[in-house]
């Protein structure tokens, strides 16, 4: 299963624009369909690099939590109704989100309190429009979602230097292990202070 979807990934990174582009839409219809999204996210990054892997997974991640918000809003508000019932914190975030809005949205994907597909039909439950749901969301995701794409490009430059790629040199690979563990640190210290202001807000 990882080598056909690897070998699916080299084959959409060649494919230019257009691969480029059906990247982003697979992306979002997993998101929609209830499918993990983190080895498409790893995968990004060792088939497009760090900076294209990020921007695309980005974009995807954006336009998927946006489909699913709609779909909750207008297409299954009562099944999604039905399906938090066993998530008693959203009550406590649909609150917050009344009285902060966007705010909310940033830290809660900053710092998930719910299932991260779930939560995108859920906000379609309040009253946060469109427009201030998807940049609040594009913002909030941006910080996890550049340390698994940094994760799968290293993974992928390990790959190919171990097949007879060009091989980094000792610095570069200490400077890409060092932007490692500095955007670890980051996410890590960025989800706690979330985690701590969406608490705040809650209670």
């Amino acid at each position: 299963m990882a080598e056909t979807l690897r070998a699916a990934l080299d084959a959409v990174a060649g494919m230019g624009p257009a691969g480029s582009a059906a990247f982003v839409l697979l992306y979002a219809l997993c998101c929609v369909a209830f499918v993990p999204a983190v080895v498409l996210t790893l995968g990004a990054g060792a088939a497009f690099g760090l900076v294209k892997g990020f921007l695309l997974v980005w974009a995807g991640a954006t336009l998927g939590a946006c489909l699913a918000f709609l779909a909750g809003r207008y297409l299954l508000r009562d099944w999604v109704t039905r399906r938090l019932e066993r998530f008693p914190a959203f009550r406590a975030v649909s609150r917050a989100v009344a009285r902060e809005g966007w705010r909310v949205v940033v830290l809660t994907r900053l710092s998930p309190v719910l299932p991260f597909i779930l939560l995108n039909y859920a906000y379609g439950l309040t009253a946060i429009p469109l427009r201030e749901y998807a940049w609040a969301s594009w913002l909030g995701m941006a910080p996890g979602t550049l340390l698994y794409v940094w994760v799968g490009a290293a993974a992928g430059e390990a790959v190919r230097a171990g097949a007879g790629g060009r091989a980094r040199t000792p610095a570069e690979w200490a400077f890409f292990g060092v932007g490692l563990l500095a955007t670890l640190g980051a996410v890590t210290l960025v989800g706690r202070a979330a985690k701590r202001a969406l608490a705040e807000e809650a209670a």
